[in-house]
């Protein structure tokens, strides 16, 4: 029987992204699978539906009809069970799934006896980084960013000298120098700011000045400690996140624009940069919220919005690698072609569930929710 695999259209309004794209469906059905895309799935991303079926797909209706008899179902955003409805028992569902705090989805996503497979699980292993959704969707988030904020402030990045007179550069501080605040500051620097970043893991320090940015940080001994063996922030105690809040305090007072991407898996984002911070500010600076779907790290950021606090602007946009969806398309659908490599084998789906891949990324299986980061408050 031959492969056959869905991509489905997004359901969420703010979401522009697309699951395959035609340059991965010609490698899919060269690998012998009928791939069927949801009509419209790509148009947000540039793709007409024409475009797919140039590439070898077919172009189907609904969801319901896409999903029907498929061995694996493509999705940027985790799919819900109505999406899913009539779902073969066993076939494999690639999204971004956010398992945390959506338990309750895990359990209802179960009960359709798909394999579902969440990307962002993914080790962060050197055989799978092709595969790594994070690191490709948070490179385009930090450039986003950058830009989002240069369109925000109302002066240039570079210093300019003109016959007028001259304008100083901007200073632009980046809190968080994983990968999308590393792709920040290499903007920053490229429009000419001044670029300044934070972390608390001490390997960050390096990278930082490698880009040309000094680094800010108070490094006392549990600075000198924390990073998982995973490459991961650790959450600091609240004796060091005092000091560090004291330090930031008086240099964000100094910036003109500050880009806050922190992010603790599994946990609410961090709070940095509090009312007072903001307030601290001059007008016309601005600050972008990365981690405002978390939480937010800014005290007063809002989900999709841009809030003006006493003249100081800050930017609160989702899924802000979506900001750039046909960008955003093109290297997902990479990531999960990878991944669609390592189980497809000979045409057919063969997965090898004791893979160290697949066990850190599987949610469910046979009914059950089976990754251990779930299973106490799932099955």
């Amino acid at each position: 029987m031959t492969l056959r695999i869905a991509v489905l259209a997004e359901t969420d309004p703010n979401e522009g992204r697309v699951s395959a794209t035609p340059e991965t469906i010609k490698k899919l059905t060269g690998m012998g699978a009928n791939v069927a895309v949801q009509a419209g799935a790509g148009l947000r991303s540039g793709l007409r539906d024409a475009d797919f079926e140039t590439a070898g797909a077919t172009v189907i209706s609904s969801a319901a009809e896409a999903v029907a008899g498929a061995d694996v179902v493509l999705s940027v955003r985790r799919p819900t069970t109505e999406q899913l409805a009539g779902i073969t028992a066993g076939a494999v569902v690639l999204s971004i799934a956010d398992p945390y705090g959506n338990e309750a989805e895990l359990e209802k996503l179960a009960g359709t006896r798909a394999s579902v497979v969440a990307m962002e699980l993914v080790p962060r292993i050197t055989r799978a980084q092709v595969m790594d959704v994070l690191s490709s969707q948070a490179n385009l988030a930090g450039y986003r960013a950058v830009v989002e904020a240069a369109s925000e402030y109302g002066r240039v990045f570079p210093m300019m000298m003109t016959a007028a007179g001259t304008i100083p550069a901007a200073r632009v501080f980046v809190m968080g120098a994983g990968v999308a605040g590393l792709q920040a500051i290499a903007t920053a620097r490229r429009l000419g700011a001044i670029v300044t970043a934070t972390d608390v893991r001490p390997a960050s320090k390096e990278q930082v000045e490698s880009l040309g940015a000094k680094f800010i940080a108070v490094e006392d001994e549990e600075f000198k400690q924390a990073e998982t063996s995973g490459g991961y922030a650790k959450e600091m105690s609240a004796e060091y996140r005092a000091k560090q809040a004291e330090l930031l305090a008086s240099h964000i007072a100094k910036q003109d624009v500050v880009i806050t991407t922190a992010l603790i898996p599994g946990r609410p984002a961090p709070k940095l940069v509090t009312t007072a911070m903001v307030e601290s500010m001059k007008r016309g600076s601005v600050l972008v919220d990365l981690a405002v779907e978390r939480g937010g790290n800014v005290e007063g950021a809002k989900s999709n919005e841009i809030v003006d606090h006493n003249g100081v602007k800050i930017v609160g946009y989702g899924n802000m690698a979506g900001r750039l969806a046909a960008s955003a398309s093109g290297l997902y659908a990479k990531n999960l072609l990878a991944f669609l490599e390592l189980v497809i084998k000979d045409g057919a789906i063969a997965v090898n569930w004791d893979d160290e891949i697949i066990k850190a990324s599987v949610l469910t299986r046979d009914g059950a929710v089976v990754h251990p980061n779930f299973q106490s408050k799932g099955a």
